[in-house]
This record gives C-alpha cells, structure tokens and sequence, in this order.
C-alpha cells in the first residue's frame, strides 16, 4: 500500500494526543491533589437513575452491559483480525489488533495511576467490581472495540454498522451508570477516549480511501 493513500501520521497523532489529554484533564479536575470529589452533576445523574430502578431495567442493564467486556470483546477481534488477515486485508487486521489492544492498555493504565473509588452512592446492581473507576473500561471498551468493527465492515454495510455501534455505546454507557458502577464522567471520558484513540489508528494504519467490499 502506497503512502498517498494513508491519512496524515500528523493527524493521528493528534488524535493520540486529545485521548490522552481528556483522561488527564479530567483527573486534574475530579481528583486534585489526590483527593477525588464528586461533582454534583455526577451525583444528581446518579440518584435519578437509581430511582428509575425496575427489574425489567435491571435485567436489561445487566445483559447489555456485556457488550463492553473485554471478555466478549476480545475474542470477536481476534477472529475478525485473522479473518482478515486471511483475505489478504493485513493492514486492517493489524488496525483491528493494534487498535484495541492500545484502548485498553490507556484505559487500565489511567485507571490505576488515578485511582479513583467507584460511586457506592446508591443500591447496586449486582456486584463493585474492584479496580479503579475513571475511566470507565466498559465503555471505553465498547467505544473502541465496536468502532473498530465498523470501521472493517464492508463498504456498503459500514452506515448501518456505525448507527448500530453508536446505539450499542451509548447503551454501554447507560448500563454503567444505571448499575451504579461507575460516575458519569467516569463514562463520558472513556467514550470519548475510546473513539479518539481508534480514530488516530484509522488514519495512522488505514488507507483513507475506503477498503474494497470482499
């Protein structure tokens, strides 16, 4: 593949760069100096989720909020990877690897340099889990894991598949707060982590034109 038709590595790397500012400006400001508050916005939002709570929501929450495990995630990439690579298409395979494995990694090493506590604000639904909260890796996850998969899809499915990635994300996202596992900037900052990271190895890794329907 010839270089004309790669994007900008200026451009990507600006992209790299605001996924990192965002977490690190979000950290200056809900933990300065250590201490991690809670602003009222995130705890407003959090309350009224709470008293929206039915056991339809519940288990609706709860199955949903599997589409941003890294559990589910990351054998789906795998296969879509070496399928990929197998049809001859090895620069998105390598879009598809590379990608998620760098989302996550940014995420989990945010999440235990910040160290903030998870909300415990109000009734759970199901189980704390026990690392840190911002951001939040669910979402992040999906953001980008779910944005990778669009982004490979075919020519004439990729509309569709982006719509439906960005109904899954928010639903992701959602879930994360309706459980009460997460604040609402812990969500926000990893959503648009997420898609700002996959976005810069787009353009980093993909041709800008779009990839030939298989």
């Amino acid at each position: 593949m010839t270089a004309d038709l790669r994007a900008s590595p200026r451009f990507a790397l600006s992209l790299w760069l605001l996924a990192f500012a965002l977490p690190l400006a979000g950290a200056r400001w809900l933990c300065p100096d250590g201490q991690c508050r809670v602003p009222p916005i995130d705890g407003d939002l959090l309350a009224a989720l709470s008293a929206m709570r039915s056991p339809l929501w519940d288990e609706l929450a709860a199955g949903w909020t599997w589409l941003g495990s890294i559990v589910l995630l990351g054998p789906l990439l795998a296969l879509v990877a070496l399928m990929l690579a197998r049809r001859g298409r090895r620069d998105e395979a390598v879009f598809v690897v590379g990608a998620m494995a760098g989302a996550v990694a940014l995420c989990q090493g945010f999440k235990y340099w910040i160290q903030r506590p998870r909300p415990g604000l109000h009734e759970l639904v199901g189980a704390l889990p026990g690392d840190p909260s911002f951001p939040s890796a669910h979402t992040m996850q999906a953001a980008a894991g779910l944005l990778i998969l669009a982004l490979v899809a075919p020519t004439r499915w990729r509309r569709p598949a982006l719509l439906l990635m960005l109904v899954a994300v928010l639903g992701v996202a959602l879930t994360r707060l309706y459980l009460q596992v997460h604040f609402p900037s812990d969500v926000v900052v990893g959503l648009l982590a997420g898609w700002l990271w996959v976005l810069g190895c787009r353009a980093l890794l993909l041709p800008a034109q779009p990839s030939a329907t298989p």
